[in-house]
């Protein structure tokens, strides 16, 4: 018979077993030897580029394959890793820069210049997700990915809408829109290898994108005083 005990109720039930201070720690380590071994895996990608392989990747974490194995099922669950990791670091340089940004077409700027200067900075990463979108995990976490960033956009366009008094309803798709657009573009300069600079395809895309939005604000038919009063907020 398992021995209970007297719970606060006063019934007896079933005693829990006390949790292993060493299962806890082995389970720890092993979190964190993979996180090294992710990291491993993106300086090999780093080094050897998009065409990788788990025997680069495994000199480069210095150990051997049946080691990496132990912590991926297959080659396609690191590359799934990996891909988290280089998403995550797309929303880290984008949403703080949208954030900071009070004026619709510094806003568009803002977005396409911090997404534009991911892939400068990192373009070796950048040709990963494209070269692996074929994936189905990695392709789930590229939508993922533009899905966050259009959300918090979606956030910040429609508060902008909202205090010029315009209807806040198009937020939602001209953030998807501008995500989708810029990701596009995007792909088309880091394939040709960057053949423009990141600074005049900013303004290049800024310039085609805002007369869209400022298409919508001057035919809205708002009053003089509550224009000009908005274009004299400070970004």
């Amino acid at each position: 018979m398992r021995r209970t005990s007297t719970d606060v109720n006063g019934s007896d039930g079933p005693t829990e077993p006390p949790r292993s201070g060493r299962r806890d720690r082995w389970a720890e380590h092993r979190e964190q030897r993979r996180h090294e071994l992710i990291g491993a895996a993106v300086q090999a990608l780093l080094r050897h580029g998009p065409a990788v392989d788990m025997d680069q990747v495994a000199a480069t974490a210095g150990v051997s394959k049946p080691v990496l194995y132990r912590y991926f099922a297959d080659r396609a669950q690191l590359w799934l890793a990996v891909s988290e990791v280089v998403a995550a670091r797309v929303v880290d340089a984008i949403a703080p820069a949208v954030a900071q940004v009070r004026e619709e077409r510094a806003l568009v700027e803002a977005t396409i210049d911090a997404y534009l200067s991911v892939i400068e900075s990192e373009p070796t990463l950048y040709r990963f997700l494209v070269h692996e979108a074929g994936h189905p995990g990695i392709q789930q976490v590229v939508t993922g990915t533009s899905r966050q960033v259009a959300t918090g956009l979606a956030r910040v366009i429609g508060d902008r809408l909202r205090t010029l008094g315009l209807d806040a309803g198009p937020a939602e798709p001209w953030a998807y829109g501008l995500v989708g657009f810029v990701q596009a573009v995007g792909d088309w300069w880091t394939t040709h290898g960057q053949p423009i600079r990141r600074e005049a395809l900013t303004d290049y895309l800024t310039t085609l994108l805002w007369s869209g939005i400022e298409g919508v604000r001057r035919g809205a038919d708002l009053p003089p005083e509550l224009t000009r009063a908005h274009e004299r907020i400070e970004p």
